[in-house]
């Protein structure tokens, strides 16, 4: 056995898969969309009324928001559930959160400055993610400091809720009442010098090497020794 960075089999396994992942915050009381599962004989007019619209469409085993849809009307529904089938045959349809998405970076046992991703798009979607200029990343995420330590924490829950270790990402929404509800957690999340978490870590005073020393570590045993330094956002 060699040692590896990030989570292990059952933690990689479950974020990858939203509904499992959901199922297991559900039952961790870890708040997170009320949904329901796609297929093509679905009765898509009764699912869209029993739900409400809008609705956010998405394929269960994908990432980097593809395949997935903003539903309006109850009327483009199972045309989303087509375009997300092309990636998965597991389908999810989610309630729509209206508020602010924030994301987590988690190095060690500690979660980093959380960021605010602002996009004037439909919602944060492959193009706001990798293409458009317009995308803002907010860090510091304009939260004051106890309020960013309690979704810090919320979020390090949802982490370890899926089994996930090491170091990892927890993306989440926090609603117009200002609760949390979490969306994913990316157990590789990308580590160009203009990803999420290495700024995370440049706001925390962890530079890029460091960073990815940090990572390594989280491997060993001892890992907790070394990211232990890495204090709770203030």
């Amino acid at each position: 056995g060699l040692a590896y960075t990030g989570s292990g089999v059952l933690g990689s396994a479950l974020a990858l898969d939203k509904l499992r992942g959901k199922q297991v915050w559900i039952g961790a009381g870890i708040p997170t969309p009320a949904f329901e599962v796609l297929g093509a004989e679905s009765d898509f007019a009764a699912i869209a009324h029993r739900r409400g619209l809008p609705l956010i469409v998405k394929p269960a085993l994908e990432g980097s928001s593809l395949g997935m849809t903003k539903v309006e009307r109850a009327g483009d529904l199972e045309a989303a559930y087509a375009e997300a089938a092309r990636f998965d045959r597991c389908v999810l349809a989610e309630r729509w959160i209206r508020g602010s998405e924030y994301t987590a970076a988690i190095l060690g046992e500690r979660v980093l400055p959380l960021i605010r991703v602002e996009t004037p798009r439909a919602f944060y979607d492959y193009e706001a993610k990798y293409r458009a200029d317009s995308t803002r990343y907010h860090c510091p995420c304009g939260l004051t400091g106890g309020r960013e330590e309690a979704f810090a924490r919320r979020a390090w829950e949802a982490f370890q809720a899926l089994g996930a270790s090491g170091w990892g990402r927890v993306d989440f929404l926090i609603d117009e009442e200002g609760a949390p509800t979490f969306i994913e957690v990316n157990t590789v999340p990308g580590m160009t010098d203009h990803s999420l978490v290495p700024m995370a870590a440049r706001a925390a005073g962890i530079d890029f090497d460091e960073l990815v020393l940090g990572v390594l570590a989280t491997s060993f045993a001892d890992a907790g020794a070394v990211a232990g330094r890495i204090p709770w956002p203030a």
